[in-house]
């Protein structure tokens, strides 16, 4: 009967565990794991994905720039009077069979630009994927450490409800025993309900920011998760021109202005020696008919052919405004790096010196949290002698509640600046704060 008992008990608790959720205990989310789900979930990067398979498809596959044009035909046909003496007759010397197989090659001076040109179109496709990989790894980041900073915040908004909740009890007591009036016991009455109101408002809120934030990890929103992981900032010192000189030429909008003025470079190059530099033109085509009783005849035709452009010389001419333009489009090419240069150091600037002074705001907060705590704390040591007031002992409560969200949101603040001094340089955030 013990054995029974125990398997009942046991299959028990494997129905209980099967009819539980899997997200009953919460699902644990470290910012590796919400990357790696990002990464696998985002369609955007799915969409690049596409793209950057296709340039690699046709990179791999330079020859089908020169592999030459072929074709065959098949025929049959058949002709004859159609009432003639007796009326329509099959005559066999009427009818006729025909094949023929046809190969061009046609070559010029602008194919090896056009190689080129596909060759770099598939390496501007791989740092797009890369550079969107990275923007939405960043994207990712700020919002995991933007909900730790909304979970720390509802512990500071808890603690200050259980403090509430504690300092009406004791004033209940008081209350009871005539130590304080019914002004004061109402005072702490409505601490507490504020107390509870705002907790209750930030859950809320938190609620709704991890609905949508688990939407883009392929998560359904009402899953029970749990992050794993918590705000650290160091001061950092930064030397906005040796970042510049050592990291801006390898930021991928910057890469992508120097790919740019490569691709029109060939592209002026291809159209230039395409009309302007004689092109060969090669054929080979065979041919065989038969015609009725006639025996199978085959021929073989072969040609080349050199054609020499002209009009591309002639000044003004419509191919010459073309090659005009294209040597233009080079050097307007060349004025945007230079122009995309100079942004890009005057925002990582911008950047270091925001950093240096968000860093200031971070180390005041701290000081005004140690004040806050020590005023709260000698406050509410007066109120328990009866020097001080329930108002005061509140407003103490509430600076206190300041004082640590405003902690929060400057360490917040700090760490953004570094993922986006980081997203500037194109390097790892893990790296600069080394």
């Amino acid at each position: 009967m013990r054995r029974g008992c125990f398997l009942t008990f046991f299959l028990f608790l494997g129905a209980l565990s099967l009819a539980l959720p899997l997200n009953a205990f919460g699902l644990p989310l470290s910012l590796e794991d919400v990357l790696e789900r990002g990464f696998e979930y985002s369609l955007n990067l799915k969409k690049n994905l596409i793209d950057l398979s296709s340039a690699e498809y046709s990179a791999h596959r330079l020859w089908s720039e020169v592999f030459p044009a072929i074709s065959g035909s098949l025929g049959t046909s058949y002709s004859s009077a159609l009432f003639s003496g007796d009326g329509f007759e099959l005559n066999n010397d009427k009818g006729s069979f025909s094949a023929g197989l046809g190969v061009t090659l046609s070559l010029n001076a602008g194919i090896p630009y056009a190689m080129k040109n596909i060759s770099l179109a598939y390496q501007v496709r791989l740092l797009s994927y890369e550079d969107a990989r990275n923007q939405l790894g960043i994207q990712l980041t700020k919002n995991f450490y933007s909900l730790i900073a909304d979970r720390d915040n509802l512990a500071v908004l808890d603690d200050v409800a259980r403090l509430a909740q504690l300092q009406y009890e004791k004033n209940q007591t008081a209350f009871n025993n005539g130590l304080i009036g019914e002004l004061t016991l109402m005072q702490s009455r409505l601490g507490l309900e504020n107390s509870r109101y705002n907790l209750s408002a930030a859950r809320s809120a938190y609620a709704v920011r991890m609905g949508d934030f688990l939407s883009l990890l392929g998560i359904t929103h009402d899953t029970e998760a749990e992050l794993n992981g918590k705000i650290e900032v160091l001061k950092i010192e930064l030397d906005a021109e040796k970042f510049i000189r050592e990291h801006l030429p390898r930021r991928p909008d910057i890469v992508g202005r120097r790919q740019e003025i490569e691709r029109l470079e060939n592209a002026r190059k291809q159209t230039t020696y395409s009309v302007r530099a004689p092109s060969l033109s090669l054929s080979l085509n065979w041919s065989g008919q038969e015609r009725g009783t006639n025996p199978f005849t085959e021929e073989l035709k072969g040609s080349a052919t050199l054609s020499i452009p002209v009009d591309p010389w002639v000044s003004g001419s419509k191919v010459g405004q073309s090659i005009r333009n294209a040597r233009l489009a080079v050097d307007k090419a060349k004025i945007d790096l230079q122009s995309a240069e100079n942004a890009a150091a005057a925002q990582i600037r911008s950047l270091a010196a925001n950093l240096r002074n968000s860093w200031n705001s971070v180390e005041i907060a701290r000081l005004g949290l140690n004040i806050a705590e020590l005023g709260y704390n000698l406050t509410e040591q007066g109120f328990r002698n009866g020097t001080v007031d329930s108002l005061r002992l509140e407003d103490a409560r509430s600076n206190l509640v300041m004082a640590r969200q405003r902690l929060l949101q400057n360490e917040l603040s700090y760490f953004n600046m570094i993922l986006d001094i980081s997203a500037a340089l194109n390097i790892s955030w893990k790296d600069l704060m080394k």
